[in-house]
């Protein structure tokens, strides 16, 4: 796979990506951050010429560095049962910019993995939502997962479920007292939830807005969501 620019390099590295080479430009001299990175790892490093990088990469905006690397074993949903912070379930949302906005804020704020339903993606290793991601898409959990799996999954797991919807039972400040581990699911910003993760929650979960707004970006909600349940996911990390 591909991982373009610094940023997603670097954070593909800590999370411990196999990577075959990393390639600088010639006209751009790699971070010492990046270079020290690769160092670590015994990860090859390579300058290329302008002229090359600019037939590899034909469009106007061309990274200034990137690398070539193995596309990690795909996360599966049984690989969330062991870990402390809460899930996030993203039900038909498609938009690679809002998943991976989600995904890094998912990281910052101790949630301990996603799970993408009928994302219409087929690798959380596509080069759109590692650029969008900023890298950070390798450094939790990341499940595509069919609908009647992930349904299934959360119907046994014993977890709390919230969905969140324009009308629901608590407010989004209800969930901060909350200590033990929870799923915090979101539909698209157009349709919402789906009816069949709305039947498996067992509670949902409203924004106070303004009433003349229509909606909240899905990528807002969930940031103010696991904002309020920081400080318990924070703490619950084994890394916290």
């Amino acid at each position: 796979m591909l991982i373009e620019d610094v940023e997603p390099l670097l954070q593909s590295i800590h999370a411990g990506v196999m990577f075959i080479e990393v390639y600088g430009i010639d006209t751009a001299p790699l971070p010492a951050e990046l270079l020290a990175a690769c160092e670590k790892r015994e990860i090859p490093v390579r300058l290329l010429a302008s002229a090359i990088a600019n037939q590899v990469f034909k469009t106007e905006k061309k990274p200034k560095a990137f690398g070539i690397a193995r596309v990690p074993r795909p996360s599966r949903l049984e690989d969330l049962a062991d870990k402390t912070g809460d899930i996030v379930v993203l039900d038909g949302v498609k938009i690679v910019g809002n998943i991976g906005a989600i995904v890094r804020t998912a990281f910052a704020l101790g949630a301990s993995g996603i799970v993408l339903v009928d994302s219409d993606l087929d690798t959380v290793a596509d080069r759109r939502l590692i650029r969008a991601s900023r890298g950070y898409v390798f450094s939790l959990p990341i499940v595509l997962s069919p609908r009647t799996e992930a349904l299934r999954y959360f119907q046994d797991s014993g977890m709390r479920t919230m969905v969140f919807e324009a009308d629901g039972d608590l407010a989004v400040d209800d969930l901060n007292a909350i200590d033990e581990r929870i799923v915090l699911m979101f539909g698209s910003e157009k349709a919402g939830p789906s009816d069949e993760f709305s039947s498996v929650a067992a509670e949902s979960v409203s924004i106070p807005m303004n009433p003349a707004a229509e909606s909240l970006n899905v990528s807002v909600s969930a940031g103010i969501a696991l904002h309020g349940r920081a400080r318990r996911n924070l703490s619950a990390s084994p890394t916290a």
